[in-house]
């Protein structure tokens, strides 16, 4: 990867056969007439560098109002203020879009209520388009029913806002979740052979039960850890109710530990779960190399515990593509266009609701020592003078890192 590189809820990868771009059923009859396109916009466009975002400034032009942007909190993961907010802003700003028409950064800190004050607030502010990422999916809902009746459109933002109600014009822009939990997994089984884990007990940690991408995951990494725990391999020692909340982790961690004191591996679905889990394993006398924690987000926290052998791996989903993608979205709805079919090129079928809504979902990668500095330093997600710094330093250059 260099800089410029490229309930349930099931995700089908099937593509949208519809001319000159992606049917957003319920969207206008103008809306599906074939039109010009932003020149080369794909899902394959976007860079840390946002230059593919200039190709979208005639559809910028065309289209009116604002676009607002709300994340879910700021405690399940650092990445909604570090990387999540300055992007979109960052995005917006490369489309060309005027600092008075951007709202943004808004976070609802964990609050359904804060989330649909938001929405209702930015739209009265002149928001055309909103892109939301609640924590509960039904807020989600309650925040498209809210958006059509105003006149406003919904760009789904990370999680799928699913269930009775759920609008399906409103288009979903996410990485694959599933694949996220996959690629977690064989993380696991990876590291637990590298580091010579004999008779993996492995813990299978979760996030909140209410987070529909949390469920996701699990079915991602559920599927390849199951044989293993039906073939005995691995043995299945602790399934904690989960959380998003690095404290509630840490006490849902320490109760089952403490009934299964032979653990020895921990299926951890991000970085912030795990840190004070790593802590607390350290606390313990587990040394380096011996009891692998998974991960997820690529945080500096993360990846710091991946080089001091503490945390095997990361998850990486590069925040940039995301954000540039959901904005390429938003200017498209603003302007009563339909996307193209190269950028919006896979559906999510919603179960619960019935209905499949157009996507763009990106590919998620592992990253460990080996494989670091070409991922999140090479695209400066997390910048080698801010990561390797103190005890990191020599690890950093070990990993072939150069500040």
């Amino acid at each position: 990867m260099n800089l410029l590189r490229n309930s349930k809820v099931g995700i089908v990868a099937c593509a949208l056969a519809v001319s000159g771009g992606v049917a957003l059923s319920g969207a206008s009859a103008e809306a599906h007439t074939p039109r010009a396109h932003a020149a080369g916009i794909s899902v394959n466009s976007f860079t840390n560098t946002f230059s593919a975002m200039k190709a979208l400034k005639p559809i910028v032009a065309e289209g009116t109002g604002k676009i607002a942007a709300i994340m879910p909190d700021t405690t399940s993961s650092t990445r909604y203020v570090e990387f999540d907010q300055p992007d979109i802003k960052k995005a917006l700003q490369a489309a060309g879009m005027p600092a008075s028409d951007i709202i943004t950064p808004q976070n609802a800190q964990k609050s359904d209520t804060t989330f649909l004050t938001d929405v209702k607030a930015d739209i009265t502010n002149g928001a055309k388009v909103i892109l939301i990422d609640p924590e509960d999916p039904g807020t989600g809902v309650q925040a498209e029913i809210y958006a059509k009746a105003h006149g406003a459109k919904i760009v789904q933002y990370d999680r799928l806002s699913s269930g009775a109600g759920a609008i399906d014009s409103d288009p979903y822009v996410s990485f694959n979740n599933v694949t996220v939990g996959k690629v977690m997994a064989e993380g696991l089984v990876s590291c637990v052979a590298a580091w010579k884990v004999a008779k993996p007990q492995v813990m299978v940690m979760r996030g909140a039960p209410t987070d529909n991408n949390a469920t996701l995951f699990a079915d991602g990494y559920d599927a390849v850890l199951a044989p293993l725990f039906a073939n005995g391999t691995y043995k299945d020692v602790a399934n904690p109710a989960g959380t998003w909340t690095p404290t509630v982790a840490l006490t849902e961690f320490q109760a089952a530990y403490t009934k299964n004191p032979d653990a020895n591996a921990v299926l951890m679905p991000n970085d912030e779960n795990g840190a004070p889990i790593i802590h607390y394993l350290q606390t313990r006398g587990v040394k380096p190399d011996t009891f692998p924690v998974t991960g997820q987000d690529a945080t500096l926290v993360g990846l710091q515990n991946i080089l001091s052998g503490y945390q095997c791996g990361t998850v990486y989903k590069p925040v940039f593509e995301e954000a540039e993608a959901a904005v390429a979205l938003a200017m498209y709805l603003r302007a009563g266009k339909t996307p193209p079919t190269s950028l919006v090129n896979k559906a999510t079928e919603d179960s619960t609701a019935n209905i499949s809504v157009p996507s763009v979902l990106l590919t998620p990668e592992w990253v460990t020592t080996a494989n670091m500095n070409s991922t999140v330093i090479a695209d400066n997600f997390v910048p080698a003078q801010q990561l390797c710094v103190a005890q990191y330093a020599a690890l950093c250059k070990t990993a072939g890192i150069s500040v």
